[in-house]
C-alpha cells in the first residue's frame, strides 16, 4: 500500500521556485550550500598539503593569479549571501520568549550578526598576527 495517495499529490512544474522572490532566495541559499561545502573541502585539502613544499607552493602560485583572485571574490560573494540570508532566517526558526512576550526578531538576528563579526575578528587576528 502506498503511503501517499496519488490523487492528493499536486503536480508542480520544475520552475515552481521562480514564482516568488522568497522561493528564489530560498533556492539560491540552498545552492550556495554546495559552495560552502566545496570551499571547506578545498581548505581541508590545503591544510593536508601544507607539509608538501612543492605542491603547496604550486597551489599558492595558482591562487595568486588573476583567475584565482576572481574565483575567490566570487566565492566570497556567494558565502556572504549564504551567511546573510541564513542569519536573516534565524528569527523565523528560533522563536524566543521572555516570560510571555516574544523576543524581538531583530534582536535575535542582531545577536547572530554580532557573533559573526566577533568570530570573524578573532579568526582574522589569529591569521594575521
Amino acid at each position: 500500500m502506498a503511503l501517499i495517495d496519488r490523487h492528493y499529490v499536486r503536480k508542480l512544474p520544475a520552475t515552481w521556485w521562480l514564482r516568488k522572490p522568497t522561493y528564489l532566495v530560498f533556492m539560491l541559499r540552498e545552492l550556495t550550500s554546495v559552495f560552502v561545502v566545496a570551499y571547506a573541502v578545498f581548505l581541508m585539502v590545503m591544510i593536508g598539503r601544507a607539509d608538501e613544499a612543492g605542491s603547496f607552493a604550486g597551489l599558492f602560485d595558482a591562487l595568486d593569479s588573476p583567475l584565482g583572485l576572481v574565483v575567490h571574490l566570487i566565492v566570497l560573494a556567494v558565502l556572504l549571501f549564504h551567511t546573510i540570508t541564513w542569519i536573516n532566517l534565524t528569527p523565523k526558526v528560533v522563536v524566543l520568549f521572555r516570560d510571555d512576550e516574544q523576543v524581538d526578531p531583530r534582536l535575535v538576528a542582531g545577536a547572530n550578526y554580532v557573533g559573526w563579526v566577533v568570530a570573524s575578528v578573532v579568526v582574522a587576528w589569529l591569521v594575521l598576527r
